[in-house]
């Protein structure tokens, strides 16, 4: 794993070889990965793999012109190699008039999120937790597939503008998919600190949903009340937060262009970016090295910031909020440590309070229909229930659902507590299960 100090050795004589072919503007990126991993299937452990890399991306900057070459060697032949090529790179591309000269150095408030228990994770411990879990899905006559993980990163950002940051971060991710003859439960969880996660509570979790939903009932499609777990929201609500970038705006394909201070949702619903909230994970800078800023996605039911990264930020006339990637890029920027606040009504209660709805495990193959309302549609899966009376009464068969975002959440009625939460996104999010009415349901699926 890259120390800091290794980090900032392979910076200077980046620089160092870059000021030989005259460059003054260089940027360096340079990180480390360890992953092991268990993966398991039939209530079998059937392959251990591990990992270990180490990659450099230098950037270099002539006035508004740039160019960026990655290798995964380190020997100083090598990297001469790559101040060569991004030089060439750069002069060979078009001006870019939004190019801002490099970042300069800022304080960046550091956040702790190695653990030793999940850096020095073994092969025998991953597999002891999945013994475990495994065993207990065998006692109930179902079977067991999914995986064990751990990692170690480490990331460093310099420029010859003197700016140097560095994070190191550890991860752990259990996830269990549980088949029994005729339906299915799942569970996953993610955690910076391994210690945190027991693979049998997950196991017994996804167990019972696979028992409670066998022999699953048809049920007519249309508008119900809904209850989403919190992989469920995630994995819905988490398809909006692209949008709020000002790059997305500015190009006029965000559901937030000309909406921005107006209430859209629920006076219930307030989202943050926060990197330093204790659930979180990442980075505290952004790919460009500015510390990451939190934000007030929404305020209420009303959107009030949006992200900013330097160039789209200095052409708007405000800071920049730490939220944007790697130079050069198309995306821009983007909020990528959301928290999406709770409330204080419990998913029992949830369940106890409705007369008649859905209760949602967790959602997949999701795919936009109308950008501009943020109309998805998808498929429930691992777990879909039919509530009456305040009980869970029966599994049901899974639904194709078209569902607007933003209707979604104006229809909150309850929320409860935030918990870092695990689904189909590319990333994690603190979000909390939600109870909505009008949820739409619009075709029974056949598996």
């Amino acid at each position: 794993m890259l120390t800091q100090e290794q980090c900032r050795e392979i910076h200077d004589t980046v620089e160092r070889l870059a000021r030989a072919a005259g460059v003054r503007d260089v940027e360096t990126h340079v990180g480390s990965h360890v992953e092991s991993l268990t993966r398991f299937a039939n209530n079998i452990i059937h392959q251990n793999v591990a990992e270990r890399g180490r990659w450099l991306s230098v950037r270099v900057q002539l006035g508004q012109k740039t160019g960026r070459v990655t290798t995964n060697r380190f020997e100083e032949a090598a990297i001469q190699s790559a101040v060569d090529q991004a030089l060439a790179l750069a002069k060979a591309a078009e001006p870019n008039p939004d190019l801002l000269p490099l970042a300069e150095p800022e304080t960046i408030a550091a956040v702790s999120r190695c653990y030793n228990a999940t850096a020095d994770a073994t092969p025998e411990q991953r597999a002891s937790g999945v013994t475990e879990a495994i065993r207990l899905v065998e006692s109930a006559g179902q079977t067991a597939a999914g995986i064990y993980s751990t990692e170690h990163d480490a990331y460093g950002l310099f420029n010859s503008r003197g700016l140097a940051a560095y994070h190191a971060e550890t991860m752990a991710r259990f996830s269990i998919t549980v088949m029994a003859e005729d339906s299915s439960g799942w569970a996953k969880i993610s955690s910076t600190d391994r210690d945190r996660i027991v693979p049998v509570e997950l196991a017994r979790r996804a167990s019972q949903k696979a028992s409670a939903s066998k022999t699953p009932d048809e049920l007519p499609p249309g508008k119900y009340p809904v209850i989403l777990e919190p992989a469920a929201v995630l994995d819905l609500v988490g398809q909006i937060f692209g949008d709020f970038s000002a790059t997305a705006i500015n190009d006029k394909r965000s559901f937030l262009t000309d909406r921005l201070g107006q209430p859209l949702f629920g006076t219930n619903i307030n989202i943050d970016d926060d990197v330093y909230h204790p659930m979180q994970s990442g980075s505290p800078f952004d790919g460009e090295g500015v510390s990451r800023k939190r934000l007030k996605l929404v305020e209420a039911g009303v959107p009030r910031e949006i992200a900013y990264s330097r160039a789209n930020a200095h052409k708007a006339g405000v800071a920049p909020t730490g939220h944007g990637f790697a130079l050069p890029n198309e995306i821009g920027e983007m909020p990528m440590n959301i928290v999406i606040q709770g409330g204080d009504t419990s998913l029992d209660k949830m369940i106890a309070s409705t007369e008649r709805g859905i209760l949602v495990t967790r959602l997949w193959y999701i795919r936009e229909v109308d950008p501009y309302e943020k109309i998805m549609t998808g498929m429930t899966r691992d777990g879909t229930f039919l509530v009456e009376a305040g009980e869970i009464v029966r599994g049901l068969r899974n639904f194709r659902f078209n569902q607007s975002v933003v209707e979604l959440l104006k229809n909150v009625e309850s929320l409860s507590p935030a918990v870092r939460a695990s689904g189909e996104e590319a990333f994690d999010m603190v979000v909390p299960a939600i109870k909505a009415h009008e949820f739409n349901f619009t075709e029974v699926t056949r598996f």
